[in-house]
């Protein structure tokens, strides 16, 4: 068999049968995307399914749709209810979870290979037609409910919060992904059927797929169970979500009965489609990833400022957040929240040396090695590359990008990126109210 039923690819015609790496990309008519890949080294096949969504398309009323149809879409088809679905994935050894993020939601599944065209037609009854059962519903929404309340007891959580807001505006990125207590007290199953409706579509799925069996039969397995899936109704819309310029930094207080002060640095960074993107990433790692970095280093061992030090960047279809972040004694705060500062005005005003360039670089790729172990970690990976339009490509020119980077590009990087901070602090009120900017 040569793929004679699947098409090119309409993001990437030339590439629709192409082999890259040990991965290659097809399009059923239906418009479902499929990245499949062989591993014949082990019996596990995995398989991620991505459909765009997840809190960038979500209204603020609705805020938290997306994680609550997490929780319940395998709860239930017309055909079979939650416990069946339940046992027969269990009988088979096999696993099967739904997660919500950012700008996508994604089905996955883990399983002995020769079992993959069973629980194909029970994916394929998953995604086509949920029940979403008012029962199931209640009980996950009140878990959610759970669920942020507990987060909204958490210091770091409450400073990323008031970033997050900060930074985005009106923009989706600005709502929390787990929802409100009020946005996902009102979610009702009629907004789950919707939302289904709207972006769980052939057209909108990348599959990836990496097993033991050669890609000429899982796509014939896959083309058997999705492809007489036709969506009803026109596509779901796809807008450019524009962002306001940040004009100033801002300092954010939240008072809070703690027993150190959590201080957040948030900058607003680029898109993973951006080329600064790999310098972001590798200035995040040089600044907090581990005990040998930056902050750690001058916060925490020479200092003594910081009970935990860290930094990150996101990767995101819009301009991701940058965050640094520090906990420290609450008579520290000012003296922390200035030294935190210095390290920022640093990268403005120094290049860094070629030796902690290298050192960063040589810790990134290390870790990215790590990330992609398993055919799990691999597919879940390529199948999220393609879901935010970078292409299954995206995994080799990222780490030649990052091997290209030099002190100028970092340098280049903190100067346009990290400039006009949202600061937010949390804990006792005595000690946020000698802070100002």
């Amino acid at each position: 068999m040569a793929f004679q039923s699947w098409i090119p690819c309409p993001m990437h015609p030339t590439l629709s049968t192409t082999q890259r790496g040990h991965l290659q990309r097809l399009c059923l008519t239906n418009g479902i995307t499929l990245l499949v890949g062989q591993n014949a080294a082990v019996e596990i096949l995995a398989a991620h399914c991505f459909f765009r969504g997840g809190s960038r398309v979500e209204q603020p009323q609705q805020a938290g749709l997306s994680q609550l149809l997490a929780a319940v879409l395998t709860k239930g088809t017309r055909q079979r209810d939650s416990q069946a679905i339940a046992a027969w994935v269990e009988s088979l050894g096999a696993s099967l979870s739904v997660d919500s993020a950012a700008d996508h939601f994604e089905v996955a599944l883990r399983c002995v290979a020769e079992d993959f065209p069973e629980l194909l037609q029970l994916l394929a009854e998953i995604l086509r037609d949920p029940s979403f059962p008012e029962a199931e519903v209640a009980r996950e929404r009140d878990l959610m409910l759970q669920a942020i309340r507990a987060r909204q007891e958490r210091p770091f959580s409450l400073a990323f919060d008031q970033v997050r807001r900060a930074l985005y505006g009106d923009h989706p990125y600005a709502l929390p992904e787990l929802g409100g207590v009020e946005t996902v007290g009102s979610l009702t199953r009629e907004d789950l059927l919707a939302y289904h409706a709207t972006y769980c579509r052939p057209e909108g799925m990348v599959m990836a797929v990496i097993g033991p069996e050669p890609p000429e039969t899982v796509a014939a397995q896959v083309e058997a169970a999705l492809g007489d899936w036709v969506s009803a109704g026109p596509p779901a819309p796809d807008p450019a979500l524009p962002l306001s310029p940040l004009e100033r930094p801002q300092l954010l207080k939240l008072p809070q009965p703690t027993q150190q002060t959590t201080i957040l640095m948030g900058f607003r960074g680029s898109p993973a489609a951006s080329a600064d993107y790999p310098a972001l990433k590798l200035l995040a790692t040089y600044l907090g990833s581990g005990l040998s970095s930056r902050l750690f280093v001058e916060l925490r061992e020479r200092s003594g400022l910081a009970y935990e030090v860290s930094a990150f960047f996101a990767t995101r279809r819009d301009p991701a957040p940058f965050g640094a972040y520090l906990g420290t004694a609450p008579e520290n705060t000012l003296v922390a929240l200035e030294r935190l500062q210095a390290e920022i005005r640093r990268l403005h005003d120094t290049l860094l040396s070629g030796e902690e360039v290298e050192m960063a670089q040589r810790k990134l790729l290390g870790q990215y090695a790590l990330s992609k172990q398993t055919n799990a970690q691999v597919a879940q990976l390529a199948g999220w590359y393609e879901i935010l339009g970078l292409g299954l490509e995206f995994d080799q020119q990222y780490l030649q990008r990052v091997r290209q980077l030099t002190p100028a590009h970092l340098h280049q990087a903190a100067t346009t990126y990290l400039v006009n901070p949202a600061i937010a602090l949390v804990g006792p009120e005595e000690a946020l109210a000698k802070v100002e900017l």
